[in-house]
């Protein structure tokens, strides 16, 4: 069973910042991708940033040029930088490590962004 577990969310003014981490415990073999999504009230889960299987990041349009994802493989971990943050980026974020043939999900953490 493996278990991503987020931390870093809270509440912080527009313009400011906060870092998210996930880490990963449990039966880990290689993770090869970890991605980042958010849900805000009353709308669908979307993906933020992620490190993909072949080795590349992706970012969603919302975010690119204010979010980084970085992670420390030793670690089982993986970071989400959130720079310049806006009242639209106010949701709950989740890890997502998916290993095939299943996807593991954090319980979540709360990132409000007050204007």
């Amino acid at each position: 069973q493996v278990q991503p577990v987020e931390s870093g969310g809270g509440l912080v003014q527009a313009g400011g910042s906060l870092r998210l981490s996930c880490a990963a415990s449990g039966s880990i073999g290689s993770i090869n991708a970890m991605g980042w999504y958010r849900q805000a009230a009353g709308k669908q889960r979307e993906l933020v940033a992620a490190f993909t299987s072949g080795g590349s990041s992706y970012y969603a349009d919302s975010v690119k040029g204010r979010f980084t994802i970085s992670r420390d493989g030793a670690k089982n971990t993986v970071y989400l930088q959130m720079n310049n943050l806006k009242s639209d980026d106010t949701a709950v974020y989740y890890c997502q490590i998916p290993i095939p043939p299943y996807t593991y999900w954090g319980q979540g953490t709360q990132v409000t962004v007050s204007s």
